[in-house]
């Protein structure tokens, strides 16, 4: 018996199978670009900062060839780091956003990496006139030149932020306070949530930063360049040189006596519960907060603050994600299906509006 098929059948079937055959058009892979902002913000100091700061943003795959507008999530160095060293040749910055995008834990989106770095152990992200307006200097200066410069969707429900550490902080500092630029935040093993275990002057060698006359004098204790950089930031004097700042512990003939008033005063304006507490209807607007903590940090202050300011955040009746893992501050974030692979981008994935 011989069966007779219509000719525009026979086509249909043909051209069909040619398409399931054909090879689907390759897609331009990620690319990160470097590009400069020459800061205006920024020249307002006192510790010489470079007004030129470059851009790490990272395109995601299909970005050169098409003309769709993306998310973009932010991303916040920590302290003796950069921008420029988060996404190194052998970093895995680059390397897990292509595979969180290939396996669908997110769709596409660009990714900014600021340059916060300092003459010294770095920013902590806030307005001081001694150590300059990184606040200001990332609302004025680094959104409206991302948005300006790349297909963004320019909106706050489309913008994510995070960072480790004292990038963490700054993360949580800007979205707590701007919702409007910043709509959903993830803090990885932020510093400064809160009180710690110890006092918290209590861990810099005080008579070194007193004699200091330059960064490089305080390099042998691993605690002072960081506590001379968050005094320049909450308790900026730019008559005093040659730091430019006040400190907790203060001279007083041959002693070092604490100082209540700065303590209070840095704790005030530096720990993220009393930021929250003062900003709770912003933190309302929030489509997502979350943040976490290594459980090893050998700074137990880090662990127990964080442990203390999820119940402040629940007290402040804050809906917020937090969990404690694992391991170290820094060793589970960008490994393979690490943090960031399993917890980061989803949490954003299922918040961010995309085009």
């Amino acid at each position: 018996m011989k069966l007779s098929i219509p000719f525009a059948a026979l086509c249909l079937v043909l051209s069909s199978t040619a398409a399931m055959a054909a090879p689907a058009p390759a897609r331009s892979p990620s690319t990160v670009e470097t590009r400069y902002i020459e800061s205006t913000v920024l020249r307002d100091n006192r510790i010489g900062l470079a007004t030129r700061r470059s851009l790490k943003v990272y395109l995601p795959p299909g970005y050169a060839a098409g003309k769709t507008r993306y998310p973009v999530i932010y991303l916040l160095h920590n302290l003796n780091w950069s921008n420029d060293r988060m996404f190194a040749p052998g970093t895995a910055a680059q390397p897990t956003f292509d595979k969180a995008i290939a396996d669908g834990v997110i769709g596409p989106f660009i990714a900014v990496a600021p340059d916060y770095t300092t003459p010294g152990a770095g920013s902590f992200y806030v307005n001081s006139e001694t150590s300059g307006r990184f606040e200001d200097f990332t609302l004025r200066e680094v959104v409206p030149f991302v948005d300006a410069n790349f297909r963004t969707l320019p909106r706050a429900g489309s913008r994510a932020i995070t960072g480790d550490g004292i990038g963490g902080f700054g993360a949580m500092y800007y979205a707590f306070r701007h919702p409007d630029v910043f709509s959903m935040v993830y803090g990885m093993h932020p510093y400064g949530t809160g009180t710690g275990l110890t006092p918290i002057y209590s861990r810099p060698d005080w008579r070194r930063i007193h004699s200091a006359k330059t960064y490089a004098d305080l390099a042998a204790d691993p605690y002072s360049p960081v506590f001379v950089a968050m005094a320049q930031a909450f308790l900026p004097n730019v008559n005093r040189p040659p730091f430019y700042c006040d400190f907790m512990m203060e001279p007083q003939g041959d002693a070092l006596v604490l100082n209540v008033d700065n303590v209070l005063k840095l704790k005030a304006r530096f720990m993220l519960e009393n930021i929250a507490a003062e900003n709770v209807d912003k933190l309302r607007q929030l489509r997502g907060v979350s943040f976490d903590w290594g459980r090893y940090d050998p700074n137990l202050d880090h662990v127990y603050a964080n442990q203390a300011f999820t119940r402040k955040l629940d007290d402040l009746g804050i809906e917020h994600f937090a969990d404690e893992y694992r391991g170290l501050p820094w060793d589970k974030y960008w490994i393979e299906e690490g943090r960031v692979y399993e917890q980061v981008l989803p949490f954003f994935a299922r918040r961010l509006q995309f085009e």
